[in-house]
């Protein structure tokens, strides 16, 4: 009797003979989280208020200058008084005011940058991707190495490797122009701005590959188990998840074309080949007062604008996945 009751006793909850013990689940009540007071929201907003507007003043601005008359240019009106075309009107010779189309080939300019930046953009973007998928993906002997060795050559600035990379298409140059067979890709030739994109970026390399470790590995695997090669992994997986990345970069490498000085002023000598960064060098040194004759600021502040505005345009077009794709390498550890 006694053996019985002590093996009932020792039964778990449950098997006894008794009644089941059912665990009990606390349920918490929701309480709305406390909201902030209208004191510290008005602050918050009063101070977006306030950086919005130190940000934005410069370009309306520049908006305003670029279509005030000579001698209107700097007088801190945002609203015109009196508005002037600047871009192109009849030919005039000085001291009359002048136009921006009418002495300098401003769309030639503009077109230069715009193919050379959408291309560069375009080659560093998509072969950025290809290596960082490689170190995200692969495993091969010396890989932490070699990733190490690329992000260190993050730390060189670019005046350390100036002088070098023009010798080299300096030699480049004189070899083609040696051999007539050979299409001239040296100095003097737009080749310069980009066809180094194409050998890609250790920092977009390093942020893609951040973006691609992200991504699950059984997705590869089952692709490797369809049938699916390295390629179409890439382009099939890797690329339509990574879309967020991919505009982050080129938007990254678009902007850093389209605003970069040093690299045509040291390759371009043609003024047909010039880029408008450094059009715009060209008008502010002949325009100003220092160029000598009656200064034409307002020719200055019409290619200013031309140079800023479709950078706006770019932005506004695709700030939704350059925001998502900003917010996803910022939450990834």
């Amino acid at each position: 009797m006694t053996a019985g009751v002590g093996a009932q006793e020792n039964q778990p909850p449950g098997l006894s003979g008794g009644t089941p013990v059912v665990p009990q689940v606390v349920r918490r009540r929701w309480r709305p989280q406390p909201k902030a007071s209208w004191l510290t929201q008005s602050l918050f907003y009063v101070l977006l208020t306030g950086v919005s507007i130190l940000f934005i003043y410069p370009f309306i601005w520049l908006l305003s200058a670029a279509f005030k008359p000579r001698g209107d240019t700097f007088d801190n009106a945002l609203i015109p008084h009196d508005w002037a075309w600047n871009f192109t009107g009849p030919h005039l010779a000085d001291p009359a005011p002048q136009y921006l189309f009418n002495v300098a080939p401003a769309a030639r300019w503009l077109f230069n940058s715009v193919w050379i930046s959408f291309l560069g953009a375009t080659l560093t973007m998509f072969v950025s991707a290809m290596i960082a998928f490689a170190f995200a993906y692969f495993r091969f002997p010396l890989k932490n190495f070699l990733f190490a060795i690329l992000l260190g050559t993050m730390m060189l600035p670019g005046e350390v490797t100036m002088i070098p990379v023009y010798l080299l298409w300096n030699t480049i140059g004189k070899f083609t122009l040696a051999h007539s067979w050979l299409p001239h890709i040296g100095t003097n030739t737009q080749y310069p701005l980009w066809v180094p994109n194409a050998f890609g970026s250790a920092f977009y390399i390093f942020l893609m590959r951040q973006f691609f470790l992200g991504i699950p590995r059984d997705y590869f695997e089952a692709a490797r188990i369809d049938g699916d090669g390295y390629f179409s992994m890439f382009r099939r997986i890797a690329l339509p998840l990574a879309k967020p990345a991919l505009i982050v970069v080129f938007i990254f490498e678009v902007q850093a074309k389209w605003f970069d000085l040093m690299t045509p002023l040291i390759y371009l000598r043609d003024q047909a080949t010039w880029t408008v960064p450094l059009g715009l060098k060209f008008l502010l040194d002949r325009f100003n007062l220092a160029g000598g004759g009656v200064p034409n600021y307002q020719v200055i502040m019409a290619g200013t604008l031309l140079l800023v505005l479709p950078m706006v345009l770019l932005f506004a077009a695709f700030q939704k996945y350059f925001i998502r794709g900003i917010a996803t390498q910022g939450t990834k550890g």
